[in-house]
């Protein structure tokens, strides 16, 4: 896994090789091991470098034989071996045994096209110097991040946004819409980030920048319409297996060390079992275990270790880690986050890598593709319920489907109808799976300061939503439309970004996922609704398929969701609660106000109730973390001055720089 920047002057002007270095800088947590710059008339590519496959041979920026065609490749491409042999088969050369160098070929050989044939997750940018085009692609399902920004007569991309803002023609301002969507959706709605002027390529989408013009367009589509409904449980079973022994197959392929993350539930223990009977040594695997018995699964870990002999190493995390690495996660996540769940993350891949590896695979994307959320529960409950609405039964079996929320059994059908109710309306609606959840994050922003509101009055919050659906989602099956929200909004947004890719490379771990073999999600969305959700028993085919791998206290315990403490992290214990230094500086009335983004007599009420520990709820806990998040992006990203303007980069721990003259919101 490597860091990638580059520049694109539309009139074929000169590009300095030390403007790519800057950009380089902030990304060298992505790539410790090299680095290197090439610079041609109208572009130039930087890349960092975390050597895993060929180490001596992978250099980058790599070209083919002549010249003509350069790349700079973050990311894996898995079925490379098989690749490399069908080109060598068409004549082509290679100088070395690296993946990167099976793109510059296969480019070679299919163009633009040569993403049809990857097995793998990437975002890559190829310079083909005789077309004077440059080429840039994200792989189908979002795994690997890249943005880009247009600025004077440059273009500029690179896989973080800190590596654009080292450019002082690139505005830091926030903007008010991908705000908004954090605030409803718990990210921006890709191409849009939160800030102004900085866009993400959209995963499964090619970006061509030729002749001095910029395009881009999709070349991958998830389809859930017809299923395979004459297959038995047992043949899709077997398929599904065979699926994922070959994904986590080819994702063991590594010139370095490969470890597991272990979190106690049913994905990771798969993916954990599968790479145990394709390695021949040691496996290591690595896991969070927590104080708290509400968050902690450690009792499940160890089930798993001694069933499967690996080798175990644990990090146990307290609220007060949690909060003391926060504005250090936010400078990885490079937008606001909802809950605290990606720091406890941020310190496991700390320990992965002092403890040597670089490489780990995780059971991301198996909720996903197979239909693993309670949220699909609660929709298909909440359908049920609303043929017969006055029903206190059928309200009831909302509670059984939250059995870690001792408090969601005690709620009166009044507060259950409130939240979980459905509106005659919202039953028409393509989002009513995930409604409820969007409504309640929307409520935080009744924090939004009053001109912050007035922006956004007049914005349908849903059309950015209704802009990705496919064509013929009006006519899938409810869970199928749930899932598609899940995979295309979700999980590159929030689960791939600030829990996956942003929170392993901020160590410089490159996190691997079987379950998002482009092959396995294409068999999963093509599966009969039932073998996925049975009745409102979760992930009903993968239970089935692998029954045998894993001991039936783990393949069948009912799916706890990773959580963290939220609020909480960032107040002392004691009747009278003491903030850390840095969420009393930034949640500071006069510093709100200067801001300009949140109420500060309403952020007042709300951190005196955490002072004094009467905050309770989900509502409380979200709308401390995602003002707090907000707050420390705008200090970290706009109120200091840019590398571009210091002459340096700043790291987290950097001191603050004279504030930014222009205004926080675009």
């Amino acid at each position: 896994m490597c860091g990638i920047a580059g520049i694109v002057d539309l009139g074929s002007g000169p590009v300095e090789a030390k403007t790519i270095r800057r950009m380089l800088a902030p990304l060298e947590h992505r790539g410790p091991d090299a680095d290197g710059v090439v610079v041609h008339s109208g572009c130039g590519l930087g890349h960092v470098r975390l050597s895993i496959v060929d180490p001596s041979g992978g250099h980058q920026p790599m070209c083919n034989e002549d010249g003509t065609v350069w790349v700079t490749f973050n990311g894996e491409i898995f079925n490379y071996v098989e690749l490399r042999q069908t080109l060598i088969g068409r004549g082509h050369r290679f100088a070395t045994q690296c993946d990167t160098e099976v793109l510059v070929h296969l480019y070679e050989e299919y163009g633009e096209d040569c993403v049809e044939h990857l097995n793998g997750q990437w975002a890559f940018a190829i310079w083909d110097r005789r077309a004077s085009k440059l080429f840039v692609s994200r792989d189908r399902l979002g795994i690997r991040p890249v943005f880009y920004t247009e600025a004077g007569n440059r273009v500029m991309f690179a896989s973080e946004v800190k590596s654009l803002f080292t450019q002082p023609e690139v505005t830091r301002r926030l903007d008010p819409v991908g705000l908004d969507q954090v605030f409803t959706f718990w990210c921006p709605v890709a191409p849009r980030t939160v800030f102004e002027g900085i866009c993400e390529l959209p995963p499964a989408h090619n970006l061509t920048i030729s002749r001095g013009k910029v395009q881009v367009r999709r070349y991958w589509q998830l389809d859930y319409g017809a299923s395979r409904e004459s297959r038995s449980l047992d043949e899709c079973g077997e398929e599904l297996l065979e699926l994922l022994v070959d994904a986590t197959r080819l994702r063991l392929r590594s010139d370095v060390p490969v470890g597991a993350y272990l979190s106690g539930g049913l994905d990771s223990a798969v993916t954990t079992a599968l790479a145990r009977q394709c390695t021949s040594g040691d496996l290591k695997t690595f896991s969070l275990t927590f104080d708290s018995e509400e968050f902690d699964e450690s009792g499940y870990q160890r089930q798993v270790v001694e069933h499967l002999g690996t080798t175990h190493r644990s990090v146990r995390c307290r609220a007060e880690d949690v909060g003391r690495v926060f504005p250090e996660v936010i400078w990885h996540t490079e937008r606001p986050v909802l809950r605290t769940a990606p720091a406890p993350l941020f310190l496991l891949s700390q320990l992965v890598r002092g403890e040597s590896y670089k490489v780990v695979l995780t059971g991301e994307g198996s909720d996903e593709m197979l239909g693993g959320y309670d949220l699909f529960k609660e929709a298909k409950v909440r359908r049920f319920w609303a043929g017969q609405p006055e029903s206190a039964m059928r309200a009831a079996l909302i509670g059984k489907l939250y059995p870690y929320l001792p408090k969601m059994q005690s709620q009166s059908l009044a507060y259950r109808k409130a939240f979980f109710g459905v509106r005659p309306e919202a039953l028409e609606s393509p989002m009513f799976s995930h409604l409820p959840r969007w409504e309640l994050t929307s409520r935080l922003k009744l924090f939004f300061s009053e001109s912050l509101k007035a922006e956004l009055a007049d914005r349908r919050v849903y059309e950015d939503i209704e802009a990705v659906l496919p064509q013929a989602y009006g006519s899938w099956r409810p869970l199928c439309q749930a899932q598609y929200l899940e995979t295309a909004v979700l999980l590159p947004g929030y689960i791939l970004s600030s829990q996956g890719d942003r929170m392993a490379m901020a160590h410089s771990v490159e996190g691997r996922f079987p379950f998002l073999d482009h092959r396995l999600a294409e068999f999963a969305a093509k599966l009969p609704p039932r073998w996925k959700m049975h009745g409102v028993n979760e992930k009903f085919l993968l239970k089935h398929a692998v029954r045998h791998l894993l001991p039936s206290s783990v393949v069948e315990r009912t799916k706890q969701p990773y959580r963290a403490p939220d609020g909480e992290c960032f107040f002392g214990s004691g009747s009278r609660r003491a903030q850390l230094d840095y969420v009393e500086a930034l949640l500071a009335p006069e510093r709100l106000r200067a801001d300009g983004i949140f109420q500060p007599e309403a952020v007042d009420r709300l951190v005196e109730k955490f002072r004094s520990g009467r905050a309770i709820g989900v509502k409380d806990n979200m709308a401390m973390v995602g003002i707090l998040s907000t707050q420390v992006l705008v200090d970290r990203f706009i109120r200091r001055a840019p590398a571009a303007v210091c002459d340096l980069v700043e790291s987290p721990q950097g001191a603050m720089a004279a504030n930014c003259t222009s205004p926080l919101i675009g």
